[in-house]
């Protein structure tokens, strides 16, 4: 059998991380400025970690959600402390676009609409529903294409009350930072106006923070620098390290109801392990503050180059957009410097690395990137 080939990949074969740094097979080193999909958030192979989840999985690797899982509730504690949303309800599942499902399954349930306003060049997923509002006609098969979702442009209030208006609308959801849309970032008075928009009319603001979240902006989530609390957030990618695990962050406005949610891998021990660790390292390393610090040298030095178009982001989560394509750059930045950046797009780099990125290995990244534009 082989795989299904539906991943154009570079021929890399990474086996080995540590930190802000990753091995491929031949024993090459490189700077991972991209922590696999913003997956990455306290370092490859961190100690913590590891010593979490090998001691859980010595312990009790699974069982069901039928039973009482302490990990869950400790997990559960610590998030609701360092995000600030103590005072809302948690639901594991296994993944990002499960987050989104579950959170439109929610808001349905709950005023009993089927529309959803989502924003133009939005990612929420790869699954049923959280297809359906991805702003991406060639992902979104014709059996997904059931009419639920209309876009609207980024930061457009007056269009979103105009929807709104209409009566029939679930649901309003927003990414924190626009990640796979180019690191666009909605203003700060469109998402304050937007909660009050929707609180007005009984409609669900849900905020996917899945790759924005869990620290990337130099915030627990990037909505609270607009200083919002949506009614749902969505968690995934950074609050695992690399194990599977999504999160919704529920209002007390809903009321939980047995049988409405379900999962059988949601919340496994291994999955909890995972989390505690790393928000236990977000703690102990005070990572929000390096996020600030290296985020903000980054942009500043990003924004003297002058190849670059526009720089954008925040802490560090940061795209580069160029005039031109960028293929080019990212295949020598990876082969020829030995960096990982991502993509959005045909010209904008995406730089997603571990929150524990040191200063040094921003300067050497910044080094290394004007060696490839020279």
């Amino acid at each position: 059998m082989k795989l299904y080939d539906v991943y154009p990949l570079f021929d890399v074969n990474i086996v080995k991380g540590d930190g802000c740094r990753v091995w491929d097979d031949k024993g090459t080193e490189y700077l991972d400025l991209y922590g696999g999909h913003a997956v990455i958030s306290i370092g490859h192979a961190h100690p913590k970690y590891v010593d979490y989840i090998s001691r859980q999985v010595g312990t009790l690797g699974f069982y069901s959600n039928s039973v009482i899982n302490t990990l869950q509730s400790k997990v559960a504690e610590t998030l609701g402390k360092i995000s600030g949303y103590e005072d809302y309800n948690l639901f594991f599942i296994n993944s990002g676009a499960e987050a989104n499902e579950n959170a439109l399954k929610l808001s349905s349930f709950k005023n009993g609409h089927t529309r959803v306003i989502a924003f133009n060049k939005a990612f929420h997923g790869r699954t049923s529903l959280a297809v359906e509002i991805t702003d991406n006609p060639k992902i979104i098969a014709p059996i997904n294409n059931n009419g639920h979702t209309t876009y609207l442009p980024l930061n457009d209030i007056e269009a979103v009350r105009a929807e709104l208006a209409k009566g029939d609308v679930t649901a309003v959801i927003i990414e924190g930072i626009q990640g796979v849309g180019g690191i666009r970032i909605p203003d700060a008075e469109f998402l304050q106006e937007l909660q009050k928009e929707c609180n007005a009319t009984g409609t669900t603001l849900i905020l996917d923070e899945i790759q924005s979240g869990c620290g990337r902006s130099g915030k627990f989530f990037a909505h609270q620098w607009a200083g919002i609390r949506p009614d749902i957030i969505t968690q995934a990618k950074g609050i695992g390290n690399g194990f599977p695990i999504g999160c919704v962050l529920i209002s007390p406005k809903f009321q939980a109801v047995y049988g409405e949610l379900g999962t059988t891998f949601g919340g496994n021990h291994l999955a909890c392990a995972a989390a505690q660790a790393v928000l236990e390292v977000m703690e102990e390393e005070h990572l929000l503050d390096n996020v600030n610090k290296v985020g903000d040298y980054l942009m500043e030095e990003l924004k003297k180059i002058p190849q670059i178009k526009e720089v954008r982001g925040k802490g560090l989560m940061i795209g580069m957009e160029f005039e031109e394509p960028i293929k080019e750059i990212r295949r020598r930045l990876l082969f020829e410097e030995h960096v990982f950046t991502g993509v959005s797009g045909t010209n904008v780099i995406r730089l997603l690395p571990p929150l524990t990125l040191t200063m040094e290995q921003a300067e050497e990244f910044i080094a290394r990137f004007k060696r490839v534009l020279q």
